[in-house]
């Protein structure tokens, strides 16, 4: 039962943003940089549905990247307004 408490009360202490240009100039940040760390670090970028989509990556490689850049802007956006820096 002292454990449900407690995560009661740890859970209404996240602070969370409404979006905004800053939100979203991080999020695309984000996802340009996956996309960077995507084309440098798959092996066959080529290899899958509709090859050579976007800058020599496959569709599968594209999808993988941005939705990695998604996960880690998420974490961004949540760490820099837990900060409050925005």
């Amino acid at each position: 039962m002292m454990y449900l408490e407690l995560i009661a009360a740890t859970a209404n202490t996240v602070t969370t943003t409404s979006w905004s240009p800053k939100v979203a100039i991080v999020m695309i940040i984000c996802n340009v940089a996956m996309f960077a760390v995507g084309k440098a670090v798959i092996q066959k970028p080529n290899v899958g549905p509709a090859p050579n989509t976007f800058l020599g990556m496959s569709l599968a490689a594209l999808i993988g990247s941005t939705c990695l850049g998604h996960i880690v802007g998420t974490g961004v956006i949540l760490g820099l307004a837990n900060v409050g820096a925005l």
